[in-house]
């Protein structure tokens, strides 16, 4: 089966799509077979090829393209490369009509979108639903992104939306000799992780910070730390500062890969009381390596969280936030059975359930 595989991005930014998109890219050359090819197509990336690239792929991979964000280079190559691909695996909505005009030109190309949240929970225009409608699969992160699918396009047929949930990569994942405590804690380590945007103010970040007097009432030591950039910092800042928390609140802005892994080896818990995270990337990263995760009952968020993981909360709601930190101090959630629930969406059960949806 030769395959193209249409990205915003891969390597340009660490975003959530471009970190789930490299494990499409290493799934599909995997899956390829002997004779199958799979060529990349990314929109934003440079046109360079990153160092990264060889962790994502196998001799499977033809042509790898960054454009370099020209939409007209990206276009053109579509058509192109869509002319010897048997199916064309899509990563966002906004790309999905080029792939429906290269099916008119081309109608015995079959072609699957990946939903992966925000960006399909909303009324789609004319040309989106007819691309949508003529899709042979969309693969959804979570049954919530399924049914709000559903209900902004009732003319979908249910049986071509599947969910395919995200994966950890494994190239994240902690090594097998890695020592990684099981002790319960006293004083909470919060770690959160995201872009610390103006547009994204519903990832809870702000409500994190709220909740940080009543935390620190009962845990005097607690610490939070930030991980992540955007223009959204000064103001973070300035709350902390005002709610007279600064010095427990740790902004640590982008980090490597490396410092991450360290940074999750050394929480306690991990919290992003999000609403509208389609799945949750970050809630996986923790649970591999065994700690608790509080989220918001929200989103696909749900999907991912359980009681035996972590805690769920209303969004918005800073006491029940600030309770749910208590309550993984009081009733500390075993690091194994965080560890193993993790290990249900680890990157092979990911790739048999790509294969499965592709068939």
């Amino acid at each position: 089966m030769n395959t193209l595989l249409l990205s915003p991005e891969l390597f340009l930014h660490e975003g959530g799509i471009a970190r789930i998109m490299r494990l499409y890219l290493k799934a599909l050359c995997e899956i390829a077979g002997p004779a199958g090819r799979v060529d990349s197509l990314v929109l934003n990336d440079r046109p360079e090829t990153d160092p990264r690239l060889m962790r994502y792929c196998t001799d499977r991979l033809g042509e790898h393209l960054g454009c370099n964000r020209q939409k007209l280079a990206f276009v053109r190559h579509t058509l192109r490369l869509a002319r010897r691909a048997d199916v064309v695996v899509c990563a966002h909505l906004h790309q999905l009509p080029i792939v429906w005009l290269a099916q008119r030109l081309r109608p015995a190309l079959k072609y699957h979108l990946v939903a992966h949240g925000i960006e399909v929970w909303r009324p789609y225009t004319w040309l989106e639903r007819r691309a949508l409608l003529g899709a042979d699969g969309i693969l959804c992160v979570s049954e919530y992104t399924r049914r709000q699918m559903l209900r902004f396009c009732p003319a979908l047929r249910p049986d071509r939306l599947v969910v395919v949930p995200n994966t950890l990569d494994p190239h994240f994942a902690p090594e097998l000799n890695d020592q990684l405590s099981n002790a319960p804690f006293a004083i909470p380590r919060i770690l959160t992780v995201g872009r610390l945007s103006s547009s994204d103010t519903y990832k809870g970040f702000d409500t994190l910070i709220e909740a940080m007097p009543a935390i620190r009432r009962e845990y005097p030591a607690a610490r939070l730390r930030i991980v992540g950039k955007g223009d959204d910092l000064p103001r973070l800042q300035a709350l902390a500062a005002e709610l007279g928390v600064a010095g427990s609140v740790d902004f640590l802005g982008p980090i490597s890969d490396e410092a991450l892994r360290a940074e999750y080896a050394a929480c306690d818990l991990f919290a992003l009381p999000s609403r509208k995270e389609g799945f949750g990337l970050v809630y996986l990263e923790a649970m591999v390596y065994g700690k608790p995760c509080i989220g918001a009952r929200a989103g696909g968020a749900p999907e991912v969280i359980t009681p035996d993981t972590g805690v769920l909360v209303t969004y918005g709601n800073i006491p029940e936030l600030a309770t749910a930190v208590d309550e993984l101090v009081r009733h500390h959630r075993d690091s194994e059975v965080v560890r193993r629930h993790a290990d249900t969406f680890a990157f092979p059960a990911f790739t048999r359930r790509l294969a499965a949806a592709l068939a």
